[in-house]
């Protein structure tokens, strides 16, 4: 299992290299659809990643944002985001990463969140713990909902449809507030080095959480959807914490799935 980690990290530093670059050039953006922004610099980043993929592994499947789903008859997956964050790249905000996980039989058994910008490597393989820059990452030790900060993020398409401003508001009265850095896999990496104490959103991808997902866990977190179920990575939702908020985030949820708000929404005054 050691292979794939170090041939993913040696990937995901390659592909974030090439997005630097991109980056520092300022390069322009196309509509995906009506709403999902995508550049030169996904496709060319995809494309890096995907190609040392098939170079290491020919016989493995490949699903990537860009790029689909390669299939073959393997039971190792891999998923490939190769810039997660790409309307952050387009407008020169530096939060954006390279994202790699693979799966096998149906479990995750390695991930890697590369963010470029600030040279922090955050890698996990089953069993073995969740590292940052090869330093072992724990989960943060705040117990009660109210002493967290949370992260949450909304889709690029339909926003004014999704349901997650409910949710929004009232995480956000009871909590040291909500952040937005419009990357879930850098979310995700942030409970398990203990930056945040949960994560929540509504319509994620395979490629957006699976190897932050593994990174919580191996971290010493928890995941579920937002229900309290278990968490997949094609699942409608998904929360992730330390652990020890994460019944009480549920039962804040479970309220407002039953319409149930503890915080009314404030009245709009002149």
């Amino acid at each position: 299992m050691h292979n794939y980690l170090e041939t993913g990290v040696e990937i995901a530093r390659e592909a974030g290299s090439l997005l630097t670059t991109f980056f520092e050039r300022r390069i322009g953006f196309e509509l995906k659809g009506d709403y999902d922004l995508v550049t030169e610099a996904d496709r060319a980043s995809e494309h890096l990643a995907v190609e040392r993929l098939r170079s290491h592994y020919p016989h493995h499947s490949i699903l990537g944002e860009e790029g689909g789903l390669r299939q073959s008859a393997s039971d190792y997956r891999w998923y490939v985001d190769p810039l997660d964050g790409t309307t952050n790249f387009a407008h020169g905000y530096p939060a954006f990463n390279v994202t790699l996980a693979l799966e096998r039989a149906g479990e995750l058994i390695c991930g890697i969140v590369y963010d470029p910008i600030h040279q922090e490597m955050f890698t996990a393989e089953r069993g073995s713990g969740a590292y940052l820059n090869h330093r072992r990452i724990t989960v943060s030790s705040v117990a009660r909902l109210e002493e967290s900060l949370l992260a949450t993020g909304f889709p690029s398409r339909k926003r004014h449809q999704s349901v997650n401003v409910h949710f929004f508001h009232q995480t956000s009265m009871m909590t040291h507030g909500i952040r937005r850095s419009g990357s879930a896999a850098i979310d995700l990496a942030y409970v398990a080095c203990g930056r945040l104490e949960g994560f929540w959103e509504f319509g994620l991808n395979p490629w957006d959480v699976a190897a932050g997902m593994l990174l919580v866990a191996e971290a010493g977190g928890r995941c579920s959807d937002m229900k309290g179920n278990r968490a997949t990575v094609d699942g409608p939702h998904l929360a992730a914490d330390n652990g020890l908020i994460h019944e009480e985030l549920l039962r804040l949820f479970g309220d407002v799935f039953h319409g149930v708000y503890r915080f009314p929404m404030p009245p709009v005054t002149p």
